[in-house]
């Protein structure tokens, strides 16, 4: 029947609304420092079975397809792309940009992240009035484990190896204000957004393996450097069209399923 044209038609429509969704908040996060672009997932539904493969005649012979409707379909989930984000050089030297696999791990409270952290590939560090790094964002997050760099400090730097470092006024020598740690996991792909950069383990993405950078799989910390999005406008503007034209489509499915249903209505006239 028509109608079951018409609902599979109407499911293909809300699943391209959360598609357009996905891509217009990967658009708008073009320019965001550390911003990973998602994917919509879609999925069939379920089908009605009007016949089974295999069933025997009278004579013994077996049908070779079954006949089946589908139902629609639905967005079974979005997937975040971890590829690394292009670096763009800065002029501030707490900037740090993880070249390779690993988060920066910051403080959160307790209700948005396991243990009271959350993971993040911003590595837009500043200093806060008591001289310890924190992301400058809106809520301004402690890095863990926390570094506390003098307010005499001059010429601070971060090694490849994770290392933060400055020298003062009085003594050129370089000296150690902390050891950056980074954190992967075997799935970030499961890791829960928690919004403002940051993401939060799940169940999904296992737990953090931390541990020292430019050390085994663990990435090198670039200085004077940030991560930048990687959205491919290019790529997302070519998903907008076929999804648009795909949204098109589905509303013509459902116009011919109205008009199927129009002329059954008017048979007895």
């Amino acid at each position: 029947m028509a109608i079951i044209a018409m609902q599979s038609a109407a499911s293909g429509l809300r699943a391209l609304d959360t598609r357009l969704d996905v891509i217009a908040n990967n658009l708008a996060n073009v320019n965001t420092e550390g911003f990973k672009s998602s994917r919509a997932n879609f999925e069939d539904l379920l089908y009605l079975e009007r016949a089974q493969p295999g069933v025997e005649n009278a004579i013994g012979d077996q049908r070779p397809t079954g006949l089946y409707v589908g139902m629609g379909v639905k967005v079974s989930g979005t997937q975040q792309n971890f590829d690394q984000g292009t670096p763009i050089s800065t002029s501030s030297s707490t900037d740090m940009m993880i070249a390779g696999r690993g988060f920066f791990k910051v403080r959160v409270e307790d209700s948005l992240g396991a243990g009271g952290v959350a993971y993040t590939r911003n590595g837009n560090f500043i200093r806060n009035s008591e001289g310890d790094l924190v992301l400058a964002n809106s809520d301004g997050r402690y890095l863990d484990p926390a570094i506390n760099i003098p307010a005499d400090a001059l010429d601070v730097f971060v090694t490849p190896d994770g290392r933060v470092q400055y020298s003062t006024a009085n003594d050129a020598e370089p000296q150690e204000a902390g050891q950056l740690q980074i954190s992967i996991f075997v799935n970030p792909e499961g890791l829960s957004s928690i919004g403002t950069n940051l993401w939060a383990e799940s169940a999904a993405s296992g737990p953090p393996i931390e541990g020292q950078p430019a050390t085994e799989n663990f990435g090198s910390i670039l200085g004077n450097t940030l991560e930048g999005s990687n959205v491919d406008p290019s790529r997302e503007l070519i998903e907008l069209i076929r999804t648009q034209r795909a949204f098109e489509m589905n509303s013509q499915a459902i116009r011919a399923a109205d008009e199927t249903l129009q002329s059954v209505a008017q048979l007895r006239r």
